[in-house]
């Protein structure tokens, strides 16, 4: 099991060893009783039986100490849990986040949104949680957090992540064919640099995304991957939730825009405005449920990703 990297994780973990170490020593002389008893009591040793005599203390005394820890255990769970779902603090950053077939998107106090769930460390967070279209589940394992977004409904979660770093983010409810590809990754920073990049003034990516950054321009097959293109859009021509990108650049395709019928060409005009207003052209044959880009990707990274597009003939 991978350290915790928040408070309420660490306090979880105390809570997990020490029940696991009550069990395994409950089960070790349960198991030293049970031998012994094989042996002492077996047909050459005993050659008669005889009565056993009830004894109400020591029934009662297995009785009582079993309630009792069975309750010290409950109680330990309980504080986790009631200081999990309890009131976030009022300073607590709170970050609007949304699953969406078959991606998270994550909006930060004065608009700012990303894929990435970047946060600062050592400050209470707030995540409140929607949904778009299904049933999807928050998962940040390192943060030991999973709750449950709910269509029609938002649900809250806080924690405070201590440990700078980077960690993985799933979606744990099985939400469609995409379900596996609903991966990302939550940066933990401290507080000057998340600022900095809440201003605009940095930017901030996963390890392998920053490792390609620092070697040049954004690659647009890594961007296809990690912006949660694969997992609607194929690159071998297969169908899937969005139009295969395989020879996709230069096609003509039927679109129904603004309630009417048309055939496009598809070009790089065509390529932006589909990522950033994803429901002005509806390809026909899909359904619109592509999350809009604007103040997601970069116009370096869009460049990239019709490069990439432009590629696959």
């Amino acid at each position: 099991m991978s350290p915790a990297a928040t408070v309420l994780g660490r306090d979880m973990d105390l809570v997990f060893m020490t029940i696991t170490g009550i069990c395994i020593f409950l089960a070790a002389a349960i198991v030293v009783v049970m031998l012994y008893f094989t042996y002492r009591y077996s047909c050459k040793r005993c050659l008669t039986s005889s009565e056993v005599k009830a004894s109400p203390t020591l029934e009662l005394s297995f009785l009582g100490g079993s309630v009792a820890l069975v309750l010290a255990m409950f109680v330990l769970g309980w504080d986790g849990y009631e200081a999990m779902y309890s009131k976030a603090p009022d300073d607590a950053l709170e970050v609007k986040t949304r699953g969406q077939m078959w991606q998270w998107t994550f909006e930060y106090p004065g608009g700012r949104q990303s894929n990435n769930l970047i946060l600062p460390a050592q400050r209470p967070i707030k995540i409140n949680l929607s949904s778009a279209d299904v049933i999807h589940s928050f998962y940040v394992p390192a943060f030991r957090v999973k709750q449950d977004a709910v269509p029609g409904s938002q649900k809250t979660i806080w924690f405070v992540p201590v440990d700078e770093g980077t960690y993985d983010l799933f979606c744990t409810e099985y939400c469609g064919t995409g379900h596996s590809g609903m991966i990302t990754k939550s940066v933990v920073v401290s507080a000057a640099d998340f600022e900095a990049w809440l201003r605009g003034e940095r930017e901030i990516e996963p390890a392998v995304a920053l490792a390609e950054a620092k070697a040049g321009a954004p690659d647009g097959k890594e961007l296809y991957r990690s912006k949660g293109c694969s997992a609607c859009h194929s690159t071998d021509g297969s169908k899937g939730i969005g139009p295969s990108f395989k020879g996709l650049y230069g096609s003509k395709v039927r679109v129904t825009t603004n309630g009417k019928v048309r055939e496009v060409v598809v070009d790089e005009e065509y390529i932006r405005r589909s990522e950033l207003e994803p429901t002005a052209d509806i390809v026909e044959g899909f359904q619109p449920v592509m999350p809009p880009q604007k103040g997601v990707l970069k116009e370096e990274e869009i460049k990239e990703l019709i490069e990439f597009i432009k590629s696959l003939k």
